[in-house]
Formats: C-alpha cells, structure tokens, sequence
C-alpha cells in the first residue's frame, strides 16, 4: 500500500534526524566522548534535542500512516504533516538547558502536540465512524 502522503513528510523528517544525529556525533568526536556527555553543556543540549526528536517523530509517522491508510482527510493530513515538520524544525532551536520556558521550544512543541491530537482525531473518525 503506498502512502504518499505520510512518505512526503517523512522525508523532510529523516533529514532533521541526519542533521541531530550528525551534531551529536561531531561534538562527540570533538569531546572524545562516547557515552554520556560528561558535563558538557553543549553536548547535553544536543542529546536532548536528538533524544526529544526520537520520541515523538517515530509516533508522528506511525499515527500519519495508519490515518492515510484508514483514507482519513487529505487535507487534514497535510496540517497535520506541516505542523509536525514545522514544529520539529523549531523545537532543537528552543531546547535550551537556561531557558525551559523559550519561544521556539514552546511553539515547536505546541505544533507537535497539535500535529499528534490532530491524527487522534483522523484515527478515531475512521474507526467510529467508518
């Protein structure tokens, strides 16, 4: 079954977690570390960030998936993608270890979550109401 629409959004999303990866692993490199991140503050953020993305993009994908596969709302789908690439783009930006309460991290996260409720709401129209 081909997904179109799920695939054009993970595409981008596969890209932001290239870019995470690879600036953990470079401060890595740089700090010598392997595990951990031995006080670094810098490193630390970059683990969030990364971490942050690994919890909540795979979801994303899998409650976009299901919902295009249960012909849910195309339109719907497309807000839904947009709010979630939108919002894991910004969210790195504001994920900072001094500023809990910082715009980017606020707005990022508030897409995500907006991006996830709007999948629940697909999922659960197809399913009680299909």
């Amino acid at each position: 079954m081909a997904l179109p629409t799920t695939t054009l959004y993970a595409l981008p999303l596969i890209l932001i977690f290239l870019i995470l990866f690879f600036r953990v692993s470079a401060r890595r490199s740089d700090l010598k570390v392997s595990i951990g991140d031995a006080g670094d503050a810098i490193l630390h953020e970059r683990i969030r960030q990364h971490g942050n993305f690994i919890e909540w993009a795979p979801l994303g994908l899998i409650l976009m998936a299901l919902a295009e596969a249960a012909a849910a709302n195309s339109i719907a789908l497309h807000c839904a993608g947009g709010l979630m690439v939108l919002g894991r783009i910004l969210h790195p930006f504001g994920l900072k270890a001094g500023n809990a309460a910082h715009p980017l991290r606020m707005a990022g996260n508030s897409m995500n979550l907006l991006s996830v409720a709007i999948l629940f709401v697909l999922l659960a129209l197809s399913r009680f109401n299909g």
